[in-house]
């Protein structure tokens, strides 16, 4: 399954609240979310636009596998995502098979859905505010044109396609 996303960045999460709400979108709810990303010990994930990661939510947490983009206007990518049992296991057993931790991501992120769209407003540590507007499923441009009118309607523009981590990683090194 293919995971279509647009991320913009935004000064007034309110505002999209309220114009979500407006439109009759579903809010799912608001958690905190803590990434672990690793680096490959034979490859590197910066060059092949590639990232595994754990997420930490709540009580779960789930490992992913994010290929490379596909797309060249949205975070459009290959996803695999497994729910485990737990993190820190998971963990020691990546870093047993030489992967490291390549960064943490720590954000607040309140869901809403609306039909075939998830909105997700995050806070992200260090960073600022951010709204992504994702569509999962085969149609590669049924959901560019279902994002693209989200983004309209909720008056959007940019399009940041690097990740949270690479903002951050860039941020740290003054890019």
């Amino acid at each position: 399954m293919l995971e279509i996303e647009v991320k913009s960045y935004s000064d007034n999460i309110a505002l999209i609240k309220s114009q979500l709400e407006s439109m009759g979108a579903l809010r799912v709810g608001t958690t905190k979310q803590i990434d672990i990303y690793f680096s490959h010990p034979c490859r590197e994930f910066s060059v092949t636009d590639e990232a595994l990661r754990i997420r930490k939510e709540g009580g779960h947490c789930t490992l992913a596998y994010k290929g490379p983009k596909i797309d060249l206007e949205t975070k459009t990518r290959d996803e695999i995502e497994v729910e485990v049992s737990d993190c820190e296991q998971i963990a020691s057993i990546l870093k047993k098979l030489g992967f490291n931790i390549a960064g943490k991501v720590v954000k607040e992120r309140t869901v809403y859905r609306n039909a075939s769209l998830v909105v997700c407003l995050d806070e992200v540590e260090d960073l600022g505010s951010f709204v992504e507007i994702e569509y999962a499923g085969e149609d590669l441009e049924e959901g560019k044109r279902e994002i693209l009118s989200m983004m309209n309607k909720l008056h959007l523009s940019g399009n940041e396609r690097r990740s949270y981590l690479e903002l951050l990683l860039n941020k740290k090194q003054g890019k």
